[in-house]
């Protein structure tokens, strides 16, 4: 395959897009990539690694997932989530990357496709997700995926780890981003409220129905219909919606016509709800009707690392923007499991900020059950405290990194994690090898 005939494949991506030798060196690029990043790109001489992460050395020997060197090794398509350095600052993208063959079968370069993330930053930036972590990154993959099919999407998470966010950004990034997101509160829905606001009604249905109204099914007409919580819609109401997911057909309560309304549907739960269907409290049926994907919300004790950036995220778009933490309260927030995940993380930073009394939010100036959690524990006789194992851990890794001489590989081979678990681990803490 000649150059001329990669550089016409490579025009013809309406992505950004680029072909890569097996060193990293781009050799054909399209105008939409260049136009991505601020770096220019030099054909035959810039390596991918410079331009999107202005870095002088692969992703893999930086504590990042190579797509590249996951391509040479499986000689299969392969896709991972980076952050790149872009002429609008550090931004996400879905990367696909494909071995391109000659004639007699032999791999000959690489085609790299970014897909822009929009709904994420690695950066605080309103209405979108902040993080970095690999959980985060993981997460953000499954709905890249999710969006460009129209497969039911389960979002299964513990409460305030932001499932309706989630659900907007599958809505956003499909087919359907230009038609309604509805969002239908299955908690506390009775029977009739629920038929009623989810199929609208006919004028002199029952008292009070002075005039018809539409149901949420029937606005959703084209775009995604948001369950949220549902597990709690009671076992008499799944049939019901078991019937209109899988006909998309209703009718209006006190109607006789039949509608139909065609949606994306997306549901969420913090409920185990397979042990619910054990227990004869879920159908089956529906369970297997609403679950086609299931995406896992990582808690923020699961993703702690982003603690930091979101914490600074929620100060900068709050009334409290001109104050900061002091970096002993930033540890202790770090230490602190959060068991109501990010929304209880919005709520003690905003708690904070207005304890304080000064430009520094320090330690003291924390939410109570931060301080509670981090006070150590006497042990009998007064000998010793008890600390949480995250600060036993940073104590730990603050003494090897100023004796180890090593390199980061093999300091992370001693430790019995991967290289990359290290840099999360060092980025988490602030620590740095002395080496």
């Amino acid at each position: 395959m000649n150059t001329s005939v990669i550089q016409s494949m490579i025009n013809a991506i309406d992505k950004p897009a680029i072909f890569i030798t097996p060193d990293y060196v781009i050799q054909a690029v399209n105008q939409t990539y260049r136009d991505t990043y601020a770096t220019e790109v030099k054909v035959g001489t810039s390596t991918c690694f410079e331009i999107s992460h202005q870095n002088t050395q692969p992703c893999d020997q930086c504590g990042e997932d190579c797509p590249l060197q996951q391509c040479k090794e499986t000689q299969r398509n392969t896709s991972v989530v980076h952050i790149h350095s872009t002429s609008s600052g550090k931004t996400y993208c879905d990367i696909l990357m494909k071995p391109v063959t000659d004639d007699s079968g032999m791999t000959i370069g690489y085609l790299e496709i970014l897909d822009k993330i929009n709904y994420a930053s690695a950066e605080s930036e309103k209405d979108k997700m902040i993080g970095t972590s690999g959980s985060f990154k993981n997460m953000l993959n499954q709905i890249n995926r999710a969006a460009q099919a129209e497969i039911a999407v389960l979002l299964q998470g513990d409460t305030g780890t932001g499932k309706e966010l989630v659900a907007q950004a599958l809505h956003d990034s499909s087919r359907r981003k230009d038609k309604p997101f509805v969002v239908i509160e299955c908690t506390g829905l009775s029977e009739s409220l629920f038929e009623s606001e989810l199929f609208g009604y006919e004028k002199g249905a029952f008292t009070g129905a002075t005039g018809s109204k539409k149901g949420l099914i029937e606005v959703a007409n084209g775009g995604t219909v948001f369950f949220d919580e549902i597990g709690d819609v009671p076992l008499n109401m799944q049939v019901k919606l078991l019937r209109l997911l899988e006909t998309q057909s209703f009718r209006a309560v006190g109607g006789l016509k039949q509608k139909r309304s065609d949606f994306r549907l997306v549901c969420a739960t913090h409920k185990n709800l397979l042990n619910m269907v054990e227990k004869g409290e879920f159908r089956q049926d529906l369970y297997y009707r609403i679950a086609g994907f299931p995406i896992h919300l990582p808690s923020l004790n699961e993703r702690a690392e982003d603690i930091p950036n979101l914490a600074f995220h929620f100060l900068k778009h709050s009334e409290h923007k001109h104050k900061r933490f002091s970096d002993e309260a930033m540890a202790c927030l770090c230490r602190y499991p959060f068991p109501g995940n990010i929304r209880e993380l919005k709520s003690v930073v905003e708690q904070s900020a207005l304890l304080a009394d000064d430009i520094i939010i320090h330690k003291t100036d924390l939410a109570p059950q931060v301080l509670a959690y981090d006070a150590p524990e006497e042990v009998a006789g007064g000998e010793a405290t008890v600390v949480p194992l995250d600060k036993a851990e940073e104590v730990y890794l603050q003494k090897v990194c100023d004796e180890f001489r090593g390199s980061p590989n093999e300091l992370a081979e001693q430790l019995g994690v991967s290289t990359r678990t290290l840099y999360r681990k060092l980025q988490r803490y602030g620590l740095k090898l002395s080496s």
